[in-house]
């Protein structure tokens, strides 16, 4: 009996141990960048002060449908926070400032107006939103909200967002 209790005993202290190691490395993440209103830290996350959103600092990295984007945010494990989602259209046109003087091209080549601490490799984004059958996404170079079949892949991507404290 004792023996069992003692190891239950240590299997809870390094249960215990091993969480707040987890906690602390996510926790103590260093400001590496600042555009304005965004902090970008390395965990690879980008916090808006402005909206306390945060924001995975890069999209997916290809073509992806609507469905899969969906999946692919609610599954991102960035920053090691468990809670992120695909964000709204409005939330989306939240990140999208034309006013830069200077725009950066996306690996499609493409303009996007956005702060340069988020990298999408392209410019349309997917939005949570659906319309019917369509599914709603944003275009990052002209500011612009639209829909398209849910099954449409082409130049779509996935950025996924969070409440950020």
């Amino acid at each position: 009996m004792k023996k069992t209790l003692g190891t239950m005993v240590a299997i809870i202290v390094a249960a215990i141990l091993v969480g707040t190691f987890i906690t602390v490395k996510y926790a103590t993440a260093k400001e590496i960048g600042r555009d304005g209103r965004f902090i970008a830290y390395d965990n690879g996350t980008v916090l808006d002060t402005k909206t306390n959103l945060m924001w995975a600092a890069k999209d997916n990295g290809s073509d992806i449908n609507w469905a899969n984007a969906k999946s692919y945010c609610k599954n991102y494990r960035g920053g090691g926070y468990k809670d992120w989602r695909t964000p709204t259209q409005d939330e989306l046109a939240g990140l999208y400032d034309k006013v830069k003087t200077t725009a950066y091209k996306a690996d499609c080549w493409v303009d996007v107006y956005l702060t340069e601490l988020i990298h999408p490799t392209c410019n349309w984004v997917w939005a949570s939103e659906t319309r019917g059958s369509d599914s709603a996404y944003f275009n990052l170079s002209d500011g612009h909200r639209h829909d398209a079949p849910a099954s449409n892949s082409t130049r779509r991507r996935a950025l996924p967002v969070r409440s950020g404290k």
